[in-house]
């Protein structure tokens, strides 16, 4: 970690700490071991997402390529180990370029060059990048038609309304005009189906959140007794969205750079939310931003959709 990197992780823990109520954020889930934590979940029996997006995305990949047409410079978002993007990459068009952006550089690193050997007929310019503010494209070797950014795994869902739109326009402003966003939404469903989905049996759900206690110790030299938390997820059904905290089992102090930061029995740092939405909400919502519907694709039980937008 470079030391304006570690800088921030610091100021941001540390202002977020000092908050009330608490909260931490959850972009510093993924470091190595997080991002691989990350990759355990989703092949979790609980977690229903990764495993449904992935099938719509194997049975409707042509539709979507064409969709987003030929010579696109296809920027992912949060690429992670970019498992659903080779049924992506499949079916594009003479593509210009593939740019994976992730804030873990040894995570992306080893996903891309992954990618370059399995694809050597697609340029791969990875990106390790903050995607939630602005940064450069790289300029690829073959001039791009379009841009168009693939936001798999319904990460917008981690964003409060006002933050997601104006992700959305951000990705607006970096496409320009006739370029595409295809993207995945949870859709609301059955509070039991979800709430299993972020409280696993297997328990890593609970290690990912506590990870970042760990991540703390070890990178900010945070005095914690890791033991004295606990994870608790649940669906708050009047916003439509799993809230996820850690939650101090005690009575207990954070030291932090000099700073002491009390807790008392009960109380809950927020790490994470994730929205869940209607497709006519969701729609609705990147219409305000400048973006024009043209496809969605679903599963059979409607639990997940990727949706493929247009900037006119």
């Amino acid at each position: 970690m470079s030391h304006q990197t570690e800088d921030r992780f610091l100021d941001d823990t540390l202002s977020g700490l000092q908050r009330d109520p608490k909260r931490l954020p959850c972009k510093y889930f993924y470091d190595q071991r997080g991002s691989q934590l990350f990759d355990s979940i989703c092949q979790t029996d609980d977690y229903y997402l990764t495993r449904t997006e992935t099938r719509v995305m194997q049975q409707y990949a042509k539709e979507m390529g064409e969709c987003l047409g030929e010579q696109v410079m296809l920027v992912e978002f949060g690429s992670g180990s970019s498992i659903k993007t080779r049924d992506l990459l499949d079916h594009l068009h003479d593509p210009a370029a593939y740019v994976p952006v992730d804030i873990s550089y040894e995570h992306l690193m080893k996903s891309a060059g992954e990618i370059a050997n399995e694809y050597p007929q697609i340029e791969i310019l990875p990106v390790c990048a903050d995607f939630t503010g602005p940064f450069p494209l790289p300029e690829s070797s073959q001039k791009p038609n379009h841009n168009a950014v693939y936001f798999p795994g319904s990460t917008i869902g981690n964003f409060q309304v006002g933050a997601a739109k104006r992700l959305l326009e951000s990705i607006g402003r970096m496409c320009g005009k006739q370029g595409g966003l295809l993207i995945g939404v949870d859709l609301q469903k059955d509070r039991d189906v979800l709430e299993k989905a972020y409280n696993d049996e297997e328990g890593v759900t609970a290690e990912f959140n506590l990870n970042l206690l760990h991540r703390m110790q070890r990178e900010l030299d945070a005095s914690i007794d890791i033991s004295a938390f606990e994870h608790h997820a649940f669906y708050n059904e009047q916003l439509g969205r799993i809230e996820i905290y850690l939650r101090s089992r005690v009575d207990q102090s954070i030291g932090l750079d000099g700073h002491e930061v009390d807790l008392v029995a009960g109380e809950l740092i927020h790490t994470e939310y994730s929205h869940k939405y209607t497709i006519d909400g969701f729609a609705t919502m990147a219409a305000e931003v400048g973006w024009t519907l043209r496809k969605v694709w679903t599963d059979p039980d409607a639990y997940f959709a990727v949706m493929h937008f247009v900037i006119l």
